[in-house]
């Protein structure tokens, strides 16, 4: 006779930040079986590989380091009784919560009653962005960089070109000068940094490396190894301007151009994805279009700070112990829509249930701008239910909202002058 599968109240498919944070939700939320499914060989995620201080200003109150944040989001996770499985690459999920799972000891079946999704990002490529020009040895994301450098101890070259301004662009900027190689500049396609404010400051001002904006790589030149880059002014569509190029002479170009939620399983799950996030489209309590089904980190939308992905995975975690508690079918209520509106990028959570009251909102705007009002009105009724002026916003910094009466029509949020 065949086995059936194993069962677990609540497994976190990924065990980085948000996935520990999860497991830990849960289980203070009253889940007594949790299981974090991680396909590395050690949980932590990015973490393990970020090795510049600044995390945990927020969740521990002082500035650590990646490993050490992640040290002690797993140390607590098995303290309070967390189970975890490393090597384990979970292959497919259903919108039942049954995982088909490879590890070290074999395939197996687990069925899960409920499921959190934390299986984070990953960067946009040179293919994806059709960078023209040879394919020499030398192209590589600033994520594989910091990779090699950081956890290899391996030297990836000597003169080096950063295109884009993501954060671990710029992060890699400074920790390839520490290495001992010249950084020649970091070219961003926007009239603005993407990455956040402090590490343009930090990263790239104090080391004198400069950073060039409405500018991009226009062509790789080399034969076996990157020998230059040709980078070039753009206009407002984007595109180079003739006469603006130039050759810049290094051995190594880094991309830092985005991340991309690796939404795979969700789409096996039949979970329906926003297209302005990449991720799951989820209400106030982070469930996705599949009862059971919760996401959150950067698998849900892209964060700015490990600490936002962590307080993010202990809200999903407690949220999938609550499911778990008042049972798959208890009834639901009636939706409202989440909408952005003019100069909004995107906001999380897309829907919500009538009548919530104290709803929290994550935002992005499209364009920087100054003393500037975000309000949050009715799309029909043009009701306001909130309304605030903010001194600074800026498309690479992630803000959060709370509207404090209760919503009971579809919302749209809106930033204006």
């Amino acid at each position: 006779m065949t086995a059936g599968p194993e069962t677990h109240d609540v497994v976190v498919i990924g065990g980085g930040p948000a996935g520990l944070a999860a497991a830990l939700g849960a289980r203070r939320a009253g889940a007594e079986d949790v299981l974090i499914l991680e396909r590395e060989r050690e949980l932590g995620g990015i973490l393990r590989q970020c090795v510049h201080d600044g995390f945990g200003l927020f969740l521990y109150k002082e500035s650590i380091s990646g490993p050490e944040y992640a040290e002690r989001l797993a140390e607590d996770a098995w303290r309070e009784g967390v189970r975890t499985r490393t090597g384990a690459m979970v292959l497919d999920l259903t919108a039942d919560r049954l995982l088909r799972v490879n590890s070290a000891d074999g395939y197996r079946l687990i069925r899960a009653g409920a499921v959190v999704l934390a299986m984070g990002c990953r960067e946009r490529t040179r293919e994806m962005i059709e960078i023209p020009g040879t394919r020499p040895a030398g192209v590589l994301t600033a994520g594989s960089a910091q990779h090699m450098v950081n956890l290899q101890n391996l030297r990836i070259g000597h003169d080096a070109v950063i295109l884009g301004s993501g954060d671990i662009g710029l992060i890699m900027a400074r920790r390839l000068t520490f290495e001992g190689m010249r950084v020649r500049g970091v070219f961003e396609l926007m009239p603005w940094a993407n990455g956040l404010e402090r590490n343009v400051r930090q990263c790239l001002r104090d080391f004198d490396i400069p950073l060039e904006l409405s500018s991009t790589v226009v062509e790789v030149r080399g034969r076996d190894r990157v020998s230059s880059v040709v980078v070039a002014r753009v206009d407002e569509t984007f595109r180079p301007i003739p006469g603006t190029e130039r050759e810049v002479p290094c051995d190594t170009l880094l991309l830092s151009v985005g991340l991309i939620p690796e939404n795979e399983l969700s789409r096996r799950a039949g979970i329906e994805l926003s297209p302005l996030t990449g991720g799951a489209l989820v209400d106030e309590t982070l469930t996705t279009s599949v009862p059971g089904i919760f996401s959150c980190g950067n698998v849900l939308h892209i964060h700015d700070i490990a600490d936002g992905a962590s307080f993010e995975g202990f809200a999903a975690g407690r949220r999938a112990a609550e499911f778990l508690a008042r049972g798959a079918g208890a009834a639901e209520s009636r939706r409202v829509r989440i909408a952005p509106g003019e100069n909004i990028r995107y906001v999380l959570p897309q829907a919500a249930q009538a009548g919530t009251e104290g709803l929290e909102l994550n935002f992005r705007v499209t364009v920087p701008g100054r003393d500037r009002w975000v309000t949050v009105r009715g799309a029909a009724s043009g009701a306001l239910y909130f309304r605030k002026k903010f001194a600074r916003l800026v498309p690479s910094e992630m803000l959060k909202i709370r509207i404090k009466r209760a919503v009971e029509e579809d919302v749209e949020v809106r930033c204006h002058g």
